[in-house]
């Protein structure tokens, strides 16, 4: 079977917007997709960026050498053929997010896209990625007469909706069907009122949403009276509300539709909570921190340092093990911190038997890190100007200290002097790693001269150049 125009046209669009919105809710993302639009037709890939990479082995594995995924019976292409999607399963690919199904019009199709290890919960991306498969799955049982050519956009601008279908999914399991809690208006008001100050300030204090029935049970600390309960559309009344739990263990209480009072605890066991933190918040579903949120959008991160190229950087030196795992726990300690208070700051991390020698402020004898009152006093000294010198014998050995360097073709005159005075630093200096932590910017991993923590930027690629290929020549093409 020969893939005509009008299926690689909207398998591009597809994956085009998919890519772009998955971009902006977590950072960076590519997009695959593995699909078969009829039982006796070949499998095809359309990988424009490398996402499946590596997974060869396990492809062929499962999609060449096993034919289960083809015993399936197809579904008839009736009048479910526009809605009605059976879900396959998650392939649990490593550093993968995957979700796919069967309908009428495309026999089995697998979405794929990165797995990005600051996420707050994987539910969201896995809603994106069924979309993506209902859209396809409509636009070819709409057929080239009736294509709208909108999938692409609904999937750039598809966060709130992502967010909302991952909400209603919890929602529906812990609750049933019957319930009067409507989603989006909660959605829409905690964006407002992330972005709504109050004498200056960004909000703080939690903000949490229960069925409306449960609210006779809930032990209130203050119960406003019926006539007094403000709509939460009132976003500016709530935001002055919300000043009043801003003391830990306080929450103010919502319907969904106006707010009931502020309480502590033996809340029902459905809750979504708004956990506002200023400039940014997070929301919870119970216990599961399902996204955070900041500017007026909702975003996937964690909002916590990704320093996972230092574990990575520990790992291949000649650090032991433990040492390793106990210096990682200490600059975690301080980078969080610093990321928590908005200060840049700089760590050298020097890994060499003998420390180096840095200017700076320096001790009469090496302050061990491990004693969590060197820790917190570490933490202060991490606010004055210049790096803190910290040993693989976990030991401060000094602050404020300055890093000096020759000029190299490496640096980035868009960073300021912290970033490129540790590109300069560590060019210069064996086994250093250090850290920069600037007010405005993720956190940079540099050793030898390099940003080992750089974002790899993927540059879309047209839909017009590549073509989805064959699976068994893709195996080939790409295992050998």
């Amino acid at each position: 079977m020969t893939l005509n125009t009008f299926i690689r046209h909207c398998l591009g669009d597809t994956l085009d917007g998919l890519r772009d919105g998955l971009s902006h809710f977590s950072g960076p993302s590519r997009a695959a997709i593995l699909f078969a639009m009829a039982p006796d037709a070949p499998a095809y890939v359309f990988d424009p960026q490398h996402l499946l990479s590596g997974h060869e082995p396990r492809l062929r594995e499962l999609f060449l050498e096993n034919r289960e995924w083809r015993n399936r019976p197809p579904m008839r292409p009736g009048s479910l053929k526009f809605s009605h999607i059976m879900p396959e399963k998650n392939l649990q690919l490593t550093g993968l997010i995957s979700y796919g199904g069967r309908s009428g019009a495309v026999y089995y199709q697998m979405w794929f896209t990165e797995h990005h290890p600051d996420m707050c919960s994987l539910g969201p991306t896995e809603r994106w990625l069924e979309h993506a498969a209902w859209r396809f799955s409509h636009d070819m049982a709409s057929e080239s007469t009736l294509y709208t050519g909108i999938s692409g956009g609904f999937l750039r601008e598809y966060a709130a909706h992502a967010v909302r279908d991952d909400v209603v999914d919890r929602m529906n399991m812990i609750l049933g069907w019957d319930t009067r809690l409507r989603i989006y208006p909660i959605l829409d008001a905690v964006l407002e009122l992330s972005r709504t100050r109050e004498e200056g300030a960004w909000p703080r204090g939690e903000l949490v949403f229960v069925e409306p029935h449960a609210i006779a049970q809930i032990p209130f600390l203050v119960h406003f009276s019926p006539s007094e309960q403000p709509a939460l559309e009132n976003i500016k009344h709530v935001r002055k509300l919300l000043a009043a739990v801003e003391q830990a263990g306080l929450k103010l209480i919502s319907d969904g539709q106006s707010v009931a009072g502020i309480a502590t605890e033996n809340l029902p066991s459905f809750t979504i909570t708004a956990d506002f933190k200023g400039g940014h918040g997070f929301l919870r579903v119970v216990d599961d921190t399902v996204c955070s949120f900041a500017d007026g959008t909702y975003q996937s991160t964690t909002r916590r340092a990704n320093l996972v190229h230092l574990e990575e950087a520990f790992l291949e030196s000649e650090l032991n093990a433990e040492i390793g795992n106990t210096l990682f726990k200490i600059v975690a300690a301080l980078v969080h911190q610093a990321v928590d208070q908005k200060h840049g700051a700089t760590i050298v991390l020097d890994l060499n038997p003998t420390p180096i020698f840095i200017s700076g402020q320096s001790f009469e004898r090496p302050r061990d890190l491990r004693d969590p009152a060197i820790l917190n006093l570490a933490k202060s000294l991490f606010r004055v100007d210049g790096a803190l010198h910290i040993g693989a014998d976990m030991h401060l050995h000094g602050f404020a200290c300055l890093l000096d360097g020759r000029s190299f073709p490496g640096e980035n005159r868009a960073r300021g002097a912290r970033y490129n005075s540790a590109l300069r630093f560590t060019a210069e200096h064996d086994n250093v790693i250090v850290v920069v932590v600037s007010s405005d910017r993720p956190v940079s991993v540099i050793q030898a001269g390099i940003e080992v923590s750089a974002a790899c930027q993927w540059k879309p690629v047209s839909h017009l150049i590549l073509t989805p290929i064959p699976l068994e020549e893709w195996v080939r093409r790409n295992g050998d």
